[in-house]
């Protein structure tokens, strides 16, 4: 099997090598022989956060992966407070026009990434007009209005919403942002009331990242009890996926997946990507905030990935969606964090400008040896 995968994959080479100095070829992408999508059809939906060239189909290569791979789809920044609400009175709605309007042309399940969120907030929300912090009151009618309005204008069109993204510190404590100091750890529960009222339809999400670190994860398990003990109408958990070749263990992922879906809400793996660089300090997590400086060694790849490491991360990608298809029962929706390796933000987290790969199509559009270890496990599982 593996002779015959690597005979395969040196004739598409040799295939994608005369098709690149053809005149008459009018794409370098090659034909992948099965769409993601496709294969996943009987366990879950398989998603993809889009950029903004991708949206206004600028990326003409990006798109049809995206039109052939996925059947979810999430926008990278653009329904962010600080892009979509960046001053008083002054929306900018037209790249998420763009953003359904891409997705209702494929059919596509669309969601919202996000509403409320510590990070990537204009400072001018939590203040009045003499730069004061609101109070209780002021702050959630603010948020109230920021929520039915963005929600209200897409009602029926996104399908669902990351109404809280990464309210949880690493230990499992809430964050002290401005929402928590201002209005109480009650903000969570407002949010999602604020977002049921503006579309009672959507799916309405909580979403974080090292919830499989045990302390993170039982955070979490509280903070949606809370919710569901206090009436918010959470229907949903996204774990991340922000994760290494080595960590997090499948136990632990495999515990994620288990204890959430124990809370009866529907369990999704949101934001995925591999890390395949060396790890620039301790830190594992995705907090954007944490930057770290450039040294010698943390960049090895910048001329592409050695046949070692690729075998590494298809391997890697093969454990995890067996993972996710043994519990495919509650998994509703595998989501990729960008479309091809040069779109990650993990070029540039936690060390800018760094060359990564962590997905399943490289930067020529490519299908990698994780896409076909991908697809094999579902044709092997689901019998596709």
């Amino acid at each position: 099997m593996q002779k015959a995968k690597l005979y395969y994959h040196g004739i598409a080479g040799i295939l994608l090598a005369l098709a690149l100095i053809s005149p008459s070829c009018g794409s370098a992408v090659e034909d992948a022989p099965s769409g993601l999508k496709d294969v996943y059809a009987d366990a879950f939906m398989i998603g993809t956060a889009l950029n903004t060239r991708q949206i206004y189909e600028e990326d003409v290569n990006g798109v049809r992966l995206v039109e052939e791979h996925f059947n979810a789809i999430t926008p990278e920044n653009i329904t962010k407070w600080s892009l979509i609400y960046p001053k008083p009175g002054e929306y900018n709605f037209e790249p998420a026009d763009r953003f359904v309007e891409f997705g209702e042309k494929n059919g596509m399940h669309m969601v919202g990434h996000t509403l409320v969120w510590h990070s990537q907030v204009p400072d001018w929300v939590f203040k009045d007009e003499e730069g004061n912090f609101l109070d209780r009151e002021a702050l959630l009618e603010r948020m109230r209005d920021h929520i039915h309005t963005v929600v209200g204008r897409y009602k029926g069109r996104f399908h669902a919403w990351d109404v809280v993204n990464e309210a949880l510190n690493d230990d499992g404590t809430l964050r002290e942002t401005h929402w928590y100091n201002i209005i109480g750890k009650d903000y969570l529960v407002k949010a999602f009331q604020y977002a049921h009222e503006a579309d009672p339809d959507a799916e309405l999400l909580y979403n974080d990242y090292s919830l499989e670190n045990p302390a993170k994860r039982e955070g979490a398990v509280r903070l949606i009890q809370y919710l569901q003990e206090n009436g918010a109408p959470v229907t949903g958990i996204g774990t991340q996926g922000h994760w290494h070749i080595p960590s997090p263990s499948l136990e632990e992922i495999e515990k994620t997946i288990t204890d959430f879906a124990a809370l009866g809400i529907d369990v999704m793996v949101t934001e995925l990507d591999i890390d395949v660089l060396p790890a620039a300090w301790n830190y594992s997590g995705a907090d954007i905030s944490m930057v770290a400086g450039m040294e010698d060694g943390l960049d090895p790849y910048t001329e592409g990935l050695p046949d070692d490491v690729q075998q590494e991360l298809a391997d890697r990608y093969r454990e995890i969606f067996e993972l996710f298809l043994k519990h495919r029962d509650v998994i509703t929706r595998v989501s990729f964090w960008g479309v091809t390796d040069g779109d990650n933000w993990k070029n540039n987290f936690p060390v800018r400008g760094r060359t990564n790969h962590p997905l399943l199509f490289d930067r020529d559009w490519q299908p990698k040896p994780a896409y076909y270890s991908v697809v094999e496990v579902a044709e092997e599982i689901l019998g596709r």
